[in-house]
């Protein structure tokens, strides 16, 4: 038996509630809510308030490119939680902030935000040839 009509193609069915009957599912938090932001963010809006803390004393410090990474490029034997990169032709100096690292080594947002902050007063003191307390005279009390 030849049917000269093709097959319809499988195409599922509209969804119009979840199966338990209560509604489609939406958004845990709304957007402007922190619970909806990613760790990566968190992580680059902490790297952000340690910049901009520094930047009030070490106004060069605009012409400075400050990235997060989430892990090393290369493996190491001991794990960098960040790296200078002087400014070269064309290119202007960068201080790198690995974030994985960062994580690994605290168990909560405060003593992240600690950490984070002390790795970016070495790194810029490192860029800048300085000793990371003139950078920030807090450094390594808190």
């Amino acid at each position: 038996m030849d049917s000269s009509v093709p097959p319809h193609p499988f195409e599922p069915r509209p969804r119009r509630r979840d199966r338990h009957g209560r509604g489609m599912r939406g958004p845990v938090a709304p957007p402007q809510v922190p619970l909806s932001a990613s760790r990566g963010e968190t992580f680059r809006d902490l790297v952000q308030d340690s910049v901009e803390r520094l930047e009030r004393r070490w106004p060069q410090l605009a012409e400075v490119d400050f990235v997060v990474l989430d892990v090393p490029g290369t493996p190491e034997e001991v794990v960098p939680l960040g790296s200078a990169v002087s400014a070269e032709k064309g290119r202007p100096a960068q201080i790198v902030v690995y974030r994985r690292p960062v994580e690994i080594r605290t168990k909560s947002r405060d003593e992240r935000a600690l950490l984070v902050h002390e790795v970016v007063v070495e790194q810029v003191a490192e860029l800048l040839g300085l000793a990371p307390e003139s950078v920030d005279p807090r450094y390594g009390q808190d």
